[in-house]
């Protein structure tokens, strides 16, 4: 790594001809070093807008499969808005912060139902669509539409604040990202400042060697100081896989809940001693779960038998998917 107090010091980061080398230096790495990820293989708003969804507080590689199995189900906008709640569940069914998807559906039935099936061209008309905020209209808006507005992400925010050598404000954070931008390539630009975060500006120990904007970065190591990590809680949990005649007990989670409502689990049983079916790990948020699948347990709420056949046609929750992959029965 190197040592800050041995480089020479940054260039004046606010003059014209040293925001257009910083845009031409990382524009030009962007184009040799990007990553093959086919929502990058076209500008279609309705598939950046997609992918932009999915990625949401989701890794590439979880969504990556997701991605283009819902395109092929839900080819348009128009096919996403005339689907039922629980196909469009069902497809997203994996990628969790179900939320997400719900959103996405209410949007597209907007999209049809206002404004004659056309996406929004530009940040502010995207940010009057259900569940698009600041960052996902400008994301969408620079790479579908090529408008010039900055994108502040947390790869984004912890590029910036390595180059400025201190910690921003969300306001200043949104100021440098508008200041750095390239008025001619947005939407490339975006996507390399994202895919500067995500490859080599990293978290714990940065490839600064690497770096094609090295000379602009103020830090050029570890800082700032990552933000403090939420301590994940722990929770074990038991339910039951019964299955008779080729079909599996499951029950719906309420439309009232809090978490998933309208999604299809195994049911949760009381603590058990006899020894499990199976023993896996789940994480939701911040809290890491211990579960325990039993064989023929008594359930706590009334469910339905649904055979085999029609379990992947169900919008199940990550869980519940995960132990049905693993019992061979999905």
């Amino acid at each position: 790594m190197t040592n800050p107090a041995a480089s020479p010091a940054p260039p004046e980061t606010q003059t014209p001809a040293v925001r257009l080398a910083f845009g031409k230096r990382l524009l030009a790495w962007y184009t040799r070093n990007r990553r093959e990820l086919p929502w990058r293989r076209s500008h279609d708003p309705y598939h950046v807008w997609l992918s932009e969804i999915m990625l949401q507080q989701t890794r590439v590689a979880a969504v990556l499969g997701h991605y283009e199995r819902f395109l092929e189900r839900f080819p348009t906008v128009q096919k996403l808005a005339a689907a039922g709640e629980a196909s469009v569940l069902a497809a997203w069914s994996g990628l969790g912060y179900y939320r997400r998807a719900r959103m996405l559906h209410a949007a597209a039935k907007k999209i049809v139902r206002e404004l004659g099936g056309s996406i929004p061209s530009t940040s502010a008309g995207l940010r009057n669509l259900p569940g698009i905020g600041r960052y996902t209209s400008a994301a969408i808006a620079s790479i579908a539409f090529n408008e010039p507005v900055p994108v502040v992400d947390g790869n984004v925010e912890r590029v910036l604040q390595r180059i400025a050598g201190t910690r921003l404000s969300e306001r200043e954070l949104w100021q440098n990202a508008a200041a750095w931008l390239s008025r001619s390539r947005p939407g490339d630009f975006n996507q390399a400042m994202m895919e500067l975060g995500a490859t080599l500006c990293l978290p714990g120990e940065p490839l600064c060697q690497a770096c094609p904007v090295a000379q602009f970065c103020r830090t050029r190591g570890r800082g700032p100081l990552p933000k403090a990590k939420v301590r994940q809680r722990k929770r074990k949990v038991f339910y039951a896989l019964n299955c008779r005649n080729g079909s599996v007990l499951m029950v719906k989670r309420p439309p009232g809940s809090s978490l998933m409502p309208n999604m299809w689990e195994l049911p949760e049983i009381s603590p058990q001693t006899a020894e499990p079916e199976m023993n896996l790990k789940h994480s939701i948020t911040v809290t890491d779960y211990s579960v325990h699948v039993m064989r023929n347990g008594t359930a706590r709420a009334e469910g339905r038998w649904v055979p085999k056949s029609q379990l992947a046609l169900l919008p199940l929750t990550g869980l519940a998917r995960k132990i049905l992959r693993k019992a061979e029965l999905i």
